[in-house]
């Protein structure tokens, strides 16, 4: 009886694969991101790295790049967490990064105009790289530090909150939207190794649908994606649309009722489709009514105790569960403005002096706290604060 030869090249494109595999393991296994955190620490992750400030240039994007910054200042002013109880992580390395990026995407963040035109600030592109590193790259690298930390102290401790991070446009292959690293991708690939984790739900509800990681686990099974938003606003990504595994569409004119009814009902469905071990939540507050980007006025009208609410539906949601959860603030893109406002990027932060929220906007920082504090006073998370403290 004769036997078929096999396939040359498809013997080398399973090598291949399987090399791959083995060093994305080994960088995993190698990294410094996962450190262990003491119990005189709460699971709340921030450095004062994270803000991004530079001779004004950030103010040529609505977003508001110290909101980070202000979150835990709030929190603190509040007396709901103490300076020293705030976990600082890491800076992911090139290694660390390379086990989801392209050793040619990060290559191309080399060159200055590549960056400007991810984070949607053309003057960027005339900096020295090495300044456009030190003042924006390093910042994000902090930022995926703490997503990836989060997950290992969501594991120990029930939840975290990475006041940063959720670069969910970002994708292996390709940033934008202000999203230059893949973090959200990043730090589920660590927890499959490191964690021992093998399922995973993305619970994103940013006004923006998150491409990237869509992308990034279009054909992995291990990972739900509950994705709420605007589908008239940026990205408009329909290839990664059609990753989705749950689909929920907010159109313009939604207001807080029927937000918050959506997303139960989304959460029902969700828990009934999938048994996640682990919970990554992106909680965009770009749904604020009065945020041109998310254009939920034009998109929703959702009220600052309706993402307090929110938030709070989507940890009870995990917490009855006894799933992990993290939380992360995210960022997002001001694409959409300037294609449907007409603002261009130079006179785009006179937004902020009109006294709008949302994920851009500066009182977009007091709505997390507060939504945070929330949390805390219904024991869905525990700060070391007492109900009647906070």
């Amino acid at each position: 009886m004769s036997t078929v030869p096999a396939n040359p090249s498809s013997i080398s494109s399973s090598t291949s694969t399987t090399d791959a595999e083995a060093l994305r393991r080994s960088r995993i296994l190698s990294s410094k991101l996962y450190f262990d955190v003491p119990l005189s620490k709460v699971p709340i992750i921030y450095s004062s790295s994270y803000d991004i400030t530079f001779l004004g240039l950030e103010k040529l994007h609505p977003f508001d790049s110290s909101k980070w910054g202000r979150i835990c200042r709030f929190l603190i002013l509040d007396g709901v967490l103490e300076k020293n109880r705030i976990v600082e992580p890491l800076e992911a390395s090139k290694d660390d990064l390379l086990v989801v990026h392209s050793e040619s995407y990060l290559n191309s963040l080399k060159t200055s105009l590549n960056v400007a035109i991810i984070i949607e600030v053309p003057p960027v592109a005339l900096l020295p790289n090495f300044l456009v590193q030190q003042k924006v790259l390093y910042p994000f690298r902090k930022q995926v530090g703490g997503t990836i930390l989060a997950a290992k102290l969501a594991k120990e401790r029930g939840w975290a909150i990475n006041v940063g991070g959720g670069f969910h446009h970002c994708s292996a292959g390709k940033g934008g939207g202000f999203c230059a690293y893949a973090d959200i991708s990043l730090c589920i690939r660590y927890a499959f190794i490191r964690l021992n984790i093998s399922r995973v739900m993305i619970i994103d509800l940013d006004a923006h649908q998150g491409n990237g990681h869509e992308m990034d686990f279009s054909n992995d099974r291990r990972v739900y994606i509950l994705d709420m938003y605007n589908p008239g606003i940026y990205p408009f990504d329909f290839e990664a649309r059609r990753y989705i595994d749950q689909k929920v569409e907010v159109v313009s004119g939604t207001t807080t009722d029927e937000y918050l009814a959506k997303l139960d009902e989304a959460l029902k469905v969700a828990g009934r489709m999938f048994d996640p071990e682990l919970v990554l939540y992106n909680a965009g507050t770009d749904i604020l009514d009065g945020d041109p980007l998310g254009r939920l006025k034009s998109f929703s009208l959702i009220s600052p105790e309706g993402v307090t609410s929110r938030d709070e539906k989507v940890f009870r949601f995990a917490h009855e569960k006894k799933i992990p959860l993290i939380m992360l603030t995210s960022v997002l893109s001001n694409a959409n403005m300037r294609i449907e406002l007409g603002y261009s990027c130079y006179d785009s932060h006179n937004i902020s002096r009109n006294g709008s929220s949302g994920g851009y906007m500066k009182s977009s920082a007091k709505v997390i706290s507060d939504s945070i504090v929330n949390l805390s006073r219904k024991c869905l998370i525990d700060i070391g604060v007492s109900r009647s403290q906070a």
